[in-house]
């Protein structure tokens, strides 16, 4: 099947290794820069989008000018580079418009696209939105789009066999996978596929295995890894993998590149070059695996850096790291104001939570997810695993009776409230959680306590959510004329790319080890297009192992600060100063006489005066 698809499409095929052996087109662009190839494009775009443009040209081809690139066509320049850009800057499009630009001087580079799988259909959006010529296939999608695609129009015209089973509804899916990688082929679309399928067809899986593992290792000229941090872990499948694609052009896209230690930082940056364990011959080449290098990163500790290993390590990310902080949306959005919200629980919910710090079965993640679960609403217990010592102390028919009732929640009881509030000054509330109980409990409470509806006042964005739906249920919760109020998500679902700005209150539920889970998140709201001010309000349960999972988090965040910051502020990483906030909501809640209890300390980080706030 593969043989006879790939030979109707496959036309003077040039193997890729390094990608100067790519055939090149100037056409009619004697001189000018790289911004000539798409003209006008350049006005569309922020300064940090056009200085990493640039950028990528520069560390991908050798240069910005026609001049440069005709000199560095037929060498073995360039390789590969990180955007690490905060999230909600504008990478995809900055992606997407590089794409467009290499390929009118590279068009047969079959650029490779690999996102999590929940952010493909924004990457469809995005190459409409912005009118990309060639067509982008989604390999995870069992839609294609043939009307766009020449190639495909050409073998519908010819072969009526063909036309027969592309229009057909029983068309299967891997029919349908290699008439996108057909096109793909001939240089007439660009392929997007999740980290998953991309694992699972390149290690021959189904398919015509060995066939479409050799396609997908050997054939692409530009690789574009969105969410690039994600494949960290060297022992993993997906990295194994992706350090076996023989293109050495690859962009690494990351709002959050730092996300744990330093050997998942090297690791990550092993993918865009991968060919320097041999010991790096270009000039701006990055030591990660000499002696040297294993000695360095092997040493780094997050309690115990010194100003000299940080400056040591930016020494090794500037040659191939551009960096954007995301300071520009400071200026350019109404501000950002960050709370730590101590709170302190319920009487019973104390109870509850301190018996099973005593008695709780097991530790590590299974541990963590019930205190976790505990400190938002005690009745999540009664829906948990529960060992048998755990069942027999706690008492399984109350929690389950207190479940109707947010109060008893310290948690829940501060998010119908601040939902409330909220509701009467026309602003939307997201709720993010990473795991779906607590989300499914303040789903029933929204329900009873305001008379609201799923899919109407409230919508849930999980993984369960197919991904064709997910975009329709963004546009939803952003149009302010639609009846939503509150948006309740998973952090796996909502991960970079999910645009949720007509959010203007985020509340993190739980407190996670890795600080880029809550980047993200607030990402989601606090992003280009958004008109509000974004005020979020990371929950902390006194009493609980939450505040010093916050603080190390802290630490983590303060680290990624200090690495990816043009101007890195040294010093030790604390929580921000207990401050007054001009927060109309927090101040209500607090002014409360019957809600004073539910605080012990606010902790606030303005990044706006308010002024600007609609």
């Amino acid at each position: 099947m593969l043989k006879e698809m790939l030979s109707v499409f496959e036309q003077n095929d040039v193997l890729v290794s390094n990608g100067h052996e790519l055939p090149c087109n100037f056409g009619g662009h004697k001189a000018g820069s790289v911004w000539d190839l798409i003209p006008g494009v350049k006005e569309t775009m922020f300064p940090h989008q056009q200085d990493a443009f640039e950028f990528l040209w520069t560390k991908l081809a050798g240069g910005t000018t026609i001049e440069q690139l005709k000199q560095t066509v037929k060498s073995d320049v360039g390789g590969g580079c990180v955007i690490s850009h905060a999230p909600g800057t504008g990478k995809t499009r900055l992606a997407i418009t590089f794409v467009q630009s290499y390929l009118e001087v590279f068009p047969r580079c079959r650029p490779v696209i690999i996102a999590p799988r929940g952010m493909l259909a924004t990457w469809e959006k995005e190459f409409r939105k912005w009118k990309v010529k060639l067509p982008f296939h989604v390999l995870n999608s069992t839609e294609i789009n043939w009307s766009e695609d020449k190639t495909i129009q050409e073998q519908v015209a010819k072969n009526g066999t063909f036309h027969r089973r592309l229009l057909t509804d029983k068309m299967d899916q891997n029919y349908r996978r290699l008439v996108k990688l057909g096109s793909w082929m001939n240089g007439t679309s660009i392929i997007g596929l999740s980290y998953s399928l991309f694992r699972k067809l390149a290690n021959h899986e189904g398919m015509d295995g060995d066939k479409v593992r050799k396609l997908l290792l050997e054939k692409p000229g530009l690789l574009v890894l969105d969410e690039g941090h994600t494949p960290r872990n060297k022992k993993s499948l997906i990295w194994k993998v992706l350090e076996r694609v023989s293109t050495e052009k690859r962009i690494i896209l990351s709002g959050t590149l730092f996300q744990n230690n330093f050997e998942e930082l090297k690791n990550t940056l092993r993918l865009v070059r991968t060919k320097e364990a041999d010991g790096p011959k270009e000039a701006d080449a990055v030591h990660l695996e000499t002696d040297e290098g294993k000695d360095f990163w092997s040493s780094l500790r997050l309690n115990d850096i010194t100003e000299a290993d940080i400056n040591e390590v930016r020494k090794k990310l500037d040659p191939i790291v551009h960096i954007h902080s995301g300071k520009f949306l400071q200026k350019s959005l109404p501000g950002l104001g960050e709370s730590v919200v101590i709170l302190n629980p319920l009487p019973y919910q104390k109870e509850v939570i301190a018996t099973m710090e005593k008695t709780v079965a097991t530790t590590g993640l299974d541990e963590e997810y019930k205190i976790s679960i505990a400190s938002i609403h005690p009745s999540l217990l009664a829906s948990a695993k529960l060992s048998e010592q755990e069942e027999s102390i706690l008492d399984i028919p109350k929690l389950e009776s207190l479940r109707s009732r947010p109060s008893e929640g310290v948690k829940t009881r501060f998010v119908l409230e601040i939902v409330r509030l909220c509701e009467a000054l026309n602003e939307r509330v997201l709720v993010f959680s990473q795991y779906l109980g607590p989300l499914s409990l303040i789903m029933e409470q929204l329900k009873a306590k305001f008379n609201w509806a799923e899919g109407k006042e409230i919508l849930l964005m999980s993984g369960k959510v197919p991904v064709k739906n997910r975009q329709t249920m963004m546009e939803v919760f952003n149009d302010m004329k639609s009846k939503a109020k509150v948006m309740l998500a998973s952090t796996k679902a909502c991960c970079e790319g999910i645009t949720l700005i007509g959010a203007s209150r985020v509340v993190l539920l739980d407190v996670v080890w890795n600080p880029s889970v809550g980047r993200q998140a607030i990402g989601r709201a606090y992003r280009i297009g958004q008109e509000k001010i974004v005020y979020t309000y990371n929950l902390i349960a006194q009493g609980t192992r939450e505040k010093s999972k916050y603080d190390t988090q802290a630490k983590k965040e303060h680290m990624s600060k200090l690495l990816f910051s043009k101007e890195p502020e040294h010093g030790e990483c604390n929580l921000p100063p207990e401050l007054t906030f001009n927060d109309r909501v927090l101040e209500e809640m607090t002014a409360r006489e019957d809600l004073k209890e539910l605080f012990v300390k606010i902790y606030v980080d303005n990044q706006t005066d308010g002024s600007r706030g609609k």
